[in-house]
Parts: C-alpha cells; sequence; structure tokens
C-alpha cells in the first residue's frame, strides 16, 4: 500500500482528529489560492529573518515528491518564496511549500498550479545570507516537525503525520470518515445531531 496515496483520500482536519485533535500548524497558514492541496514527506527548513537563501538550496536538494516546510525564525513580514522559486520546485517534482511567514507572486504561483502555504502576501524582498539550517528537526507553532514526517494541507489548514503514525491514523481515519457518514445517513433522514449523539436527553430538545 502506497501511505502518501492513502493519506490523501483524507481530509486534513479528518487526519487532525484521527489523531487525537493533535499535528495542527498555526491556522494562519492557509493556502494562497483555495483549491490547493498537499501532501507528502517534510524537508524541512530554518532560515533567519527575512533571508530565503536555505529555501533555494531547499528546493534544489530536496528529492521528487518532498513538500518544503519552513520555519523563518518568526519573522512574518517578508516574501520570502516568489514564482520563479515556484517553478524551480515544480519542475523538480516538489509537491509544495508550507512556511510559516508570507510570500510574493501569488498570481503567477497559482497560474503554474504549486501548492503553497503560507500565513498571507508580503512584497517586502529578502536578503541571501544563508544561515539556518536544512532537513533538520523544526518547530512551528507547538508541532515538532522531524525530516520525514508527512505534511498534508487543505483549505482547512495544515496537519504534520510523524512516520511512525502513519498507517494508524489512516485506520483511525478510515473509522471516523465511516461514523460520520452514518451520522449524515440520519441527518438526512431527518434527526437533528442533539438526537443523534443524546444530546436532546442532556439538554433538552
Amino acid at each position: 500500500m502506497d501511505l502518501i496515496q492513502e493519506l490523501t483520500k483524507f481530509s486534513a482536519a479528518t487526519l487532525h482528529e484521527a489523531m487525537g485533535k493533535k499535528g495542527n500548524l498555526p491556522s494562519a497558514i492557509k493556502p494562497i489560492a483555495k483549491n490547493m492541496k498537499v501532501c507528502g514527506p517534510a524537508y524541512t527548513v530554518q532560515t533567519m529573518p527575512r533571508d530565503n537563501m536555505l529555501l533555494h538550496r531547499a528546493y534544489a536538494y530536496a528529492k521528487a515528491g518532498d513538500v518544503l516546510i519552513a520555519n523563518c525564525s518568526g519573522f512574518y513580514e517578508a516574501g520570502y518564496w516568489g514564482d520563479l522559486m515556484s517553478l524551480g520546485a515544480k519542475t523538480k517534482g516538489i509537491n509544495g511549500l508550507v512556511i510559516d511567514a508570507c510570500v510574493r507572486d501569488a498570481d503567477d504561483i497559482e497560474e503554474m498550479g504549486f501548492p503553497v502555504f503560507s500565513r498571507g502576501l508580503c512584497i517586502h524582498g529578502t536578503s541571501n545570507y544563508g544561515d539556518g539550517t536544512l532537513n533538520e528537526p523544526i518547530i512551528i507553532g507547538n508541532i515538532l516537525i522531524n525530516p520525514g514526517d508527512i505534511v498534508v494541507g487543505d483549505r482547512d489548514g495544515v496537519v504534520i503525520i510523524p512516520q511512525e503514525k502513519i498507517e494508524e491514523t489512516i485506520e483511525k481515519a478510515i473509522a471516523r470518515e465511516a461514523k460520520e457518514e452514518r451520522v449524515r445517513e440520519q441527518l438526512r433522514q431527518g434527526k437533528t445531531s442533539l438526537q443523534i449523539y443524546g444530546w436532546d436527553e442532556k439538554f433538552g430538545y
């Protein structure tokens, strides 16, 4: 079974719930276009503030199928990534970028179909000194991300699945979706969520 391919069948929210409401990155990190989705092993990047040299190196060094995921030392007000880097990364087969900061050239990136998840857009340029780390553990929000952990993102947000929890998460996601489908069927029959979950007895109906 291709586990990563299996993960693409589920939403980020379902996977987050399947892991016991864990693994979610800050809610400010969203796709720059609503239809963008991303899934793949993490290639981690830690940059110094307002510097993007490590991102240039990251897409050059990462393997096809990887997702670049970057912590920019808490400095958000810069466009760390743009259309040229997106073109280079897409040509190399990189699956996308998740960055805890801003990017620019959104229209061009959206047109070429390269998935980018960021805190927003910023036209301010960056330096290229290059201090930082590549493919070493990073933290975004309160989530530790190790190289090779699986990054899954959609319009709702981004979730990180540790490598050792992939199979377990898939099993729980399948069970959760089956349970939700049973609830949907009852909703179609006219029951309310209060009735389905037994809350009508607790709160009255």
